[in-house]
C-alpha cells in the first residue's frame, strides 16, 4: 500500500504529521441508535473543539498536508459526516456553521436521487456546498466494496462523480468506505479513478506514513461519543505502524495472523495492548520493532475491528486501529 509521506524520525514530528478525523452519521434520529448523535451532544463536542486548543481543519487541507509532509498543528482535527440525512441539515449544520467549524459530507448519490423525508435534497446540498461544506462520496449505490468486482466499483464511482459534477458543478477527490469495508482490489480502483484519499471507520489518528486509501476515523454517536471518549479520541496520537500484514483488509484467512512493524521507538511500548471487537483483549508478541497480534477466535462474517493502544504523556494515547472485511 502507498504511504502519504516519507518517514519522520521523532515523536514531535510524528505529532506534527498526524491528525484526528471524526465521523458522524445521523442526528436526532432514534431509529438507529448506534449511528445517532443528539444535537445536544454535538453541541458539547463543538464546545470542546472551540475551547480545548484544537485546530479544526478542512479535510482536504489535512489530506494535502499529510501527502506533502507539511507540518500540522498539534491536536489537528477534521470533521466528517456520512450519509445525506435531513437531520444534518436541520440540526447539526447550524451548530457547526455558527461555530465556524469546517465539515465534509460524504454521500451516496443514488440515495439523494431517490429522495424522501429523511434525506437531503440536491438543493439543500448545493446550499451546503455554497456555504463551504466539502462534499465527498461513498459511491453511487453505497456498495459493499469488499464484496463486488472491480468493474462494479469503477462503474459505481464514475456514476457518483458524474452526478456530483452535474448537481454541484464539480466532482471530488475524497471517498469514505461504506460501512468502513475496504479491500486492496477496491483501493486500486479508487487510485486509478482520481481519488486522493479514502476513509474507513476504524479508530486511530491519521498519520503521514499511513495508507491514504484506508485512513482511520473515530466514529461518534450518542452510544459511543460521551465526552470522556470524545476527548480521548481528539487528543490521540498515531502508533506508527508500517509493514502491515495481511495488507489487504479483506481477509482470506480467519482469524488472520495480523502484524505490523513500529516505524520508530515508541516511549512506553511495554504498555501496548490490543483488543479485537469480537474477542476483547488479544495476545500480543513483540520481537524488536515487530508486533504480532494473535486472535484465538475467527472474526464473525461481515466486519471486525482491532485497536492497539499505548499510553502517552499528558493523558493522551497512541492509537492504531484496523478494520477487517470478512466473507
Amino acid at each position: 500500500m502507498l504511504c502519504l509521506a516519507s518517514l519522520v524520525p521523532n515523536s514531535a514530528a510524528r505529532a506534527a504529521e498526524s491528525a484526528v478525523v471524526l465521523a458522524y452519521h445521523r442526528f436526532d434520529d432514534d431509529r438507529v441508535p448506534a449511528l445517532n448523535t443528539t444535537t445536544e451532544l454535538l453541541a458539547a463536542h463543538v464546545a470542546e473543539l472551540k475551547s480545548g486548543g484544537y485546530a479544526v481543519l478542512p479535510l482536504a487541507e489535512m489530506v494535502s498536508a499529510l501527502r506533502a509532509g507539511r507540518a500540522l498543528p498539534d491536536k489537528a482535527v477534521a470533521i466528517t459526516v456520512d450519509e445525506a440525512s435531513a437531520g444534518f441539515y436541520a440540526g447539526a449544520w447550524p451548530l457547526l456553521k455558527k461555530a465556524g467549524l469546517p465539515v465534509t459530507l460524504f454521500l451516496a448519490t443514488d440515495e439523494v436521487d431517490r429522495g424522501g423525508p429523511e434525506v437531503m435534497t440536491w438543493g439543500q446540498i448545493r446550499d451546503l456546498a455554497a456555504a463551504g461544506v466539502e462534499i465527498g462520496v461513498q459511491g453511487a449505490a453505497r456498495l459493499r466494496m469488499s464484496k463486488v468486482s472491480s468493474e462494479q466499483i469503477s462503474a459505481d464511482l464514475v456514476r457518483a462523480k458524474a452526478r456530483l459534477d452535474k448537481e454541484l458543478g464539480k466532482s471530488t477527490e475524497l471517498f469514505a468506505w461504506p460501512w468502513g469495508e475496504a479491500s486492496a482490489e477496491a483501493e486500486d480502483v479508487l487510485r486509478r479513478s482520481g481519488i486522493a484519499a479514502a476513509f474507513g471507520q476504524h479508530s486511530g489518528a491519521a498519520w503521514a506514513k499511513g495508507d491514504p486509501f484506508f485512513l482511520p476515523r473515530f466514529v461518534q454517536s450518542s452510544a459511543y461519543g460521551d465526552m470522556q471518549r470524545f476527548r480521548l479520541s481528539v487528543r490521540s496520537l498515531p502508533l506508527p505502524a508500517v509493514d502491515i500484514t495481511p495488507e489487504d483488509p479483506a481477509i482470506k484467512v480467519n482469524p488472520p495472523a495480523f502484524g505490523f512493524t513500529l516505524a520508530e521507538d515508541v516511549p512506553g511500548i511495554d504498555g501496548l495492548s490490543c483488543f479485537a471487537s469480537h474477542q476483547g483483549q488479544v495476545k500480543v508478541e513483540r520481537l524488536g520493532p515487530r508486533v504480532e497480534v494473535r486472535m484465538s477466535k475467527p472474526i464473525p462474517s461481515g466486519r471486525g475491528r482491532l485497536n492497539c493502544t499505548v499510553p502517552a504523556l499528558e493523558g493522551r494515547w497512541r492509537w492504531f486501529g484496523w478494520q477487517f472485511a470478512v466473507p
